[in-house]
């Protein structure tokens, strides 16, 4: 047996030494490469962070500088262009003060109403569709679509041949119940196309709406709405938006008036409509106080009748990067521009909404429903509401 001398131990340890040495080595530089990744993240967390900070701090000194600036109308139109959303209403009132942001949008609502309602005599509702011109060749489904684009804005127009074959669906009438309610809420553009088979459709009327994420939201409507030729909602006009009243007669001409009693809806014998406004033209004559009004730039809907009967829907969008919105003066010269000699201001900001069942498969799958108009950036899917300009097929009547 070989004895150990303390060199000779000294030697046969050394092995062992080096051994423990290595998985040190390789958790210290574990340790190193968490570190730095941790430091990394860090410091992208404080860049980051300060990237958004700046930004905020930059909108807010914007945003002081055209609320405290010295041009009162770019005030007024920030003022009316955020307080059309319900997600930033409230932001005037910080800059400005409740008082004064309350004053200056009330100053938007009490737009002076055009005298008269509409002279049904001066439309010929046969005219656009006894037409030999070349307008309709291409459309046998008898709506042409185009864009628009202004300085602030896209607008999608959508012309309809028939009057007859508009109407106003509303989205009680499709959940098995009596009236609007509280208790149901109301019902998304696009269900209710499907379940009235139409060919194209807008938002139209006014509605309850709180500012929240509540199901009451879209379920009521606003004022005076008729649908069928029945009276199917007279309540709450004191909490339409605008004064303002649109909707077809029996003999399917477009009717604009700056306010309407359902006594009153009777005697014109009004088949469809509802309450919001502004009136923008009465009888080929613009709505003045509407057009120069300080409305600000939002998503825009509204709809108007031409002299020879043909509807003229107009989207307008907002809320965008390459489409800040219209005002009622760019709706109204769009409605002016396509021929419109009666035409009223529908529901707006992200209301705004156009659909149209692709029947010639110019957008893709023939039959294929596509949204024309791009929603804002605020939201994902078309809101739930109550009332609905929509356009027969031609089969369906």
């Amino acid at each position: 047996m070989e004895n150990l001398t303390p060199e000779n131990a000294g030697m046969e340890a050394a092995p062992a030494v080096q051994e423990t040495a290595a998985p040190r080595a390789k958790q210290h530089k574990k340790k190193r490469r968490k570190g730095l990744v941790a430091k990394i993240l860090l410091r992208a967390t404080m860049v980051f962070l300060s990237v958004i900070l700046i930004v905020l701090c930059g909108a807010w000194m914007l945003l002081d500088t055209i609320f405290n600036g010295p041009s009162e109308a770019a005030r007024d139109v920030l003022v009316m262009s955020l307080a059309k959303s319900s997600g930033t209403w409230w932001i005037p009132g910080v800059f400005l003060g409740e008082e004064l942001a309350q004053q200056i949008m009330q100053g938007d609502q009490s737009l002076a109403p055009p005298p008269n309602e509409s002279n049904t005599d001066i439309i010929d509702v046969s005219g656009a569709l006894n037409s030999n011109s070349d307008e309709w060749k291409d459309y046998p489904d008898g709506i042409r679509i185009e864009t628009v684009y202004g300085n602030t804005y896209t607008a999608h127009v959508m012309i309809i041949r028939d009057p007859s074959s508009v109407y106003l669906a509303t989205s009680y009438q499709h959940q098995g119940q009596n009236g609007f309610s509280t208790a149901t809420p109301g019902l998304r553009i696009p269900t209710v196309l499907e379940k009235e088979g139409a060919i194209a459709g807008i938002n139209a009327g006014a509605f309850l709406d709180n500012g929240s994420a509540s199901s009451v939201v879209g379920s009521v409507p606003y004022g005076l709405v008729v649908a069928g030729g029945e009276i199917v909602w007279n309540r709450d006009s004191h909490m339409v938006p605008f004064g303002g009243f649109v909707g077809f007669n029996q003999d399917n001409v477009l009717v604009v008036a700056p306010s309407m009693t359902a006594e009153r809806a009777k005697e014109l014998n009004i088949r469809d409509g509802c309450e919001f406004g502004p009136v923008l033209i009465v009888d080929g004559v613009v709505n003045e106080e509407a057009y120069n009004n300080e409305s600000g730039f939002n998503p825009r809907t509204a709809i108007g009748q031409r002299a020879d009967g043909a509807v003229i829907m107009v989207c307008i969008d907002g809320r965008q990067a390459g489409s800040v919105g219209g005002s009622f003066a760019d709706m109204t010269n769009i409605m002016v521009e396509f021929g419109a000699v009666n035409a009223c201001n529908l529901d707006g900001g992200s209301s705004s909404i156009m659909l149209y069942r692709d029947t010639l498969g110019r957008y893709g799958e023939a039959g294929h429903v596509v949204t024309v108009n791009s929603y804002s950036l605020l939201q994902e899917e078309p809101r739930r509401m109550p009332t609905f300009f929509l356009v027969r097929g031609k089969s369906e009547g």
